[in-house]
């Protein structure tokens, strides 16, 4: 087990560290390429950092081996958009508090516009569950050209990121020059991406090993603890970019995520499994969207998000729901 805890931290250190060359990298891409600030955050960032939630599923059905697999497979999806739309919530809510700051001020515009696709196309996925067989591939369809549009609508709104305000810091690579050559800034955003993957890798195994040792069952382990692991890089991206008061490619970074989160992946999972949920995933998934539809009401009618109010309902969501998993209470 001591083996196992240096693995955790030391994965940990190389996810920190790698998500805080990302976060430079891909802004001094969305520079270079003269992309909106909502792109960078919610497109680039968010999808890059998915990567490692994304494999977990796919492994799962694909080698699971029968129901086994498809349950966990499931479990990983759904995981994903909960712990997204819970646990990220409330630790960007605990670091702004720690910043000593108790709003975030994103472009609302930005933030509204992927909550409202999240919460169309997640209550779409989940939906699906309850439908015969031969129409869930048509809804598995529409989840996807449902994320190239909102993709289409990302790049093409907003303002771009040579437009704002303030300097983006050196490229770390080569903090010499003023304007880094395309080419750097890719090699920097690679290298800081296989980091955050190889890093997550190594930290899903020692959860699991943990996991293993402690007796906890498979289910549990893919909804909670492996999305939990895996979702360290977009947490890490956020607070590093949250302590900078680059609230909307922070948030974006998340509310991204759960866009591809809850439309892509799930299609997949539609595709390739039954699709059936159990109890847990069904509450996990609703509880998942009134968080989500809580942020998006907040932002409809203030403008700007309090930090107290997501650690507040974000840790309710999440604490309700993992008592209630461990408890017995549902399952």
């Amino acid at each position: 087990m001591g083996l196992d805890l240096a693995l955790l931290l030391i994965s940990l250190g190389v996810i920190l560290v790698s998500a805080g060359f990302f976060t430079n990298g891909v802004e001094w891409l969305g520079r270079k390429l003269c992309l909106t600030e909502g792109a960078v955050g919610s497109i680039l960032a968010a999808v890059g950092t998915a990567m490692p939630e994304t494999v977990i599923p796919l492994i799962a059905i694909l080698l699971g081996g029968g129901e086994v697999g498809e349950e966990i497979g499931i479990g990983a999806i759904l995981g994903a958009p909960f712990m997204l739309g819970t646990l990220a919530l409330l630790i960007s809510g605990g670091a702004v508090l720690a910043f000593r700051r108790t709003r975030l001020e994103p472009d609302p515009h930005v933030i509204r516009r992927d909550l409202f696709f999240f919460l169309v196309v997640y209550t779409l996925a989940i939906a699906a569950a309850f439908l015969p067989r031969p129409l869930k591939p048509v809804v598995a369809l529409g989840l996807i050209v449902a994320y190239i549009y909102f993709v289409y609508e990302t790049i093409t709104g907003g303002r771009t990121l040579d437009q704002e305000e303030g300097e983006c810091e050196p490229l770390y690579l080569c903090k010499r020059l003023d304007n880094p050559p395309l080419v750097l800034v890719i090699v920097q955003v690679l290298l800081a991406f296989l980091g955050i993957v190889a890093g997550a890798k190594v930290f899903v195994d020692g959860v699991a090993d943990l996991s293993a040792i402690l007796g906890v069952p498979a289910f549990v382990f893919s909804l909670l603890v492996a999305p939990l692991a895996t979702e360290m890089p977009e947490k890490f991206n956020s607070i590093i970019w949250l302590a900078q008061r680059k609230d909307t490619m922070a948030l974006g970074n998340i509310t991204g995520a759960m866009v591809f989160q809850s439309s892509v992946i799930p299609a997949i999972g539609i595709i390739m499994t039954p699709w059936v949920l159990t109890e847990t995933a069904f509450i996990s998934a609703l509880l998942a969207l009134a968080s989500g539809l809580v942020t998006y009401l907040l932002l409809l009618r203030r403008g700007f998000l309090d930090a107290r109010l997501l650690v507040a309902y974000g840790g309710v969501f999440y604490a309700a729901f993992v008592a209630a998993v461990l408890t017995g209470t549902i399952g």
